[in-house]
């Protein structure tokens, strides 16, 4: 099913949304890489104030390459998400409600997902250069020293995801295989 949805994300938007599901995104998303990553895991260890607000929002695992003249951003695909998985369910459990990345996820974030009401999209690895198309501004907000790993808080338009694993735990990558 095709649907779109603007950001920030909520219980009953979440819990629309199924494995399989075409989603067209607009409003805010936030950047957050490996880097990134540890720094918030960190600082919420320590109980220290984090970079942006959780709560129903999404992070797409991203590094943009340098803009173009004219443009906000450079190249915009998805990166591995499992390099993520050691940090999610801690985010998830701060009010996290998305994230956008490419590859499988642990069983621990699938947990954490369920139990959170939460939802995993993949954007097609490959496609950056399409998918910066989608982004309108782009405006790093935090840890510049990490290049383009920093935090960037992101306005997109009809940013093209498919939903991979919903809240309900249905996982796309484990039924293909077993369609195979």
């Amino acid at each position: 099913m095709e649907k779109h949805i603007i950001t920030p994300l909520s219980d009953d938007k979440v819990s629309d949304l199924k494995a399989g599901d075409y989603v067209y995104l607009s409003g805010t998303l936030y950047t957050a890489r490996d880097a990134a990553h540890r720094r918030i895991y960190e600082a919420m260890q320590k109980g220290e104030k984090i970079p942006f607000e959780l709560q129903d929002n999404i992070i797409y695992y991203l590094g943009p390459s340098p803009a173009r003249e004219g443009r906000p951003i450079g190249s915009a695909g998805p990166t591995t998400s499992s390099r993520m998985d050691k940090y999610t369910p801690i985010l998830l459990e701060n009010g996290l409600k998305g994230m956008i990345g490419k590859g499988k996820r642990s069983k621990e974030v699938i947990d954490s997902m369920h139990k959170n009401n939460a939802v995993y999209f993949a954007a097609i690895g490959g496609a950056g250069a399409l998918l910066s198309k989608c982004i309108k501004k782009s405006e790093v907000i935090a840890y510049e020293d990490l290049g383009t790993e920093a935090i960037r808080k992101l306005e997109v338009e009809n940013l093209p995801v498919i939903v991979v694993i919903d809240s309900d735990k249905r996982n796309m990558y484990d039924e293909a295989l077993k369609g195979i």
